[in-house]
């Protein structure tokens, strides 16, 4: 079987947020679906060692954010490859809290939403959560990012503990002659070929001419934490 069919199933990039009496959690979801409309109903998949799967269990609410287009890797590599059990990941993000106390994101969001735990199913390492939504309000006026955009567009990269990685996933295109260094915490592909656009990096500057100021524009890891690819 060819497991990079998968990369075919469409997805959104969105937001996951939930809390546990203070404390308050976010994570990168790409697993999330409409089920219903009347009333309106969504599942969202959640990995068991996430700490914001914790979080939902205990409250049994979340929200959801969705992602503008327009999102830098960056913020979305806050949420996706840094865990809230070491740093606040909401540090330094305009967000607000609902009644609930479910946290959403302002910051590159076009809209929220926040649901109410109905049920959940035990999917191996992963839970899915069907929730019914209680409140919801549109942003501002902009185009939801598709996996496909951040992942062929953007070239993001996918952390281990989501539902849609890969082990062994395509390589992001480039030229062929030009060598690629990848960042040995999130697997992001520095191409000179592609330069960094995130970061105002042009086509043709190879890894040794960045700045050692320079970091991964995904993670925030140094460019000793870079391996040839």
């Amino acid at each position: 079987m060819d497991a990079n069919v998968l990369h075919n199933i469409t997805y959104g990039m969105y937001i996951v947020a939930s809390f546990k009496d203070a404390a308050i959690n976010a994570q990168i979801v790409n697993a999330l679906i409409q089920v219903s409309s009347h009333p309106a109903k969504i599942a969202v998949s959640i990995n068991k060692k996430n700490l914001t799967y914790e979080f939902i269990t205990n409250s049994r609410y979340f929200t959801v954010s969705t992602l503008d287009e327009a999102t830098p890797l960056n913020f979305i590599g806050k949420f996706g490859f840094k865990s809230g059990r070491a740093e606040d990941k909401l540090e330094g993000v305009e967000y607000k809290k609902l009644v609930s106390g479910c946290p959403v994101m302002l910051d590159n969001s076009i809209c929220y939403f926040e649901a109410r735990v109905l049920d959940e199913f035990d999917c191996g390492t992963h839970a899915l959560f069907i929730g019914e939504e209680t409140e919801s309000e549109v942003i501002k006026v902009g185009r939801p990012m598709s996996y496909d955009y951040y992942h062929n567009v953007k070239r993001g990269t996918t952390p281990q503990s989501a539902p849609t990685f890969i082990k062994e996933e395509i390589p992001i295109e480039g030229n062929k002659n030009m060598q690629k260094y990848r960042c040995s915490v999130c697997n992001y592909i520095y191409d000179s070929a592609v330069g960094d656009p995130d970061n105002g990096v042009a086509p043709g500057i190879s890894f040794e001419q960045l700045p050692d100021k320079w970091v991964c524009p995904v993670c925030g890891a140094e460019k000793k934490d870079f391996v040839v690819e």
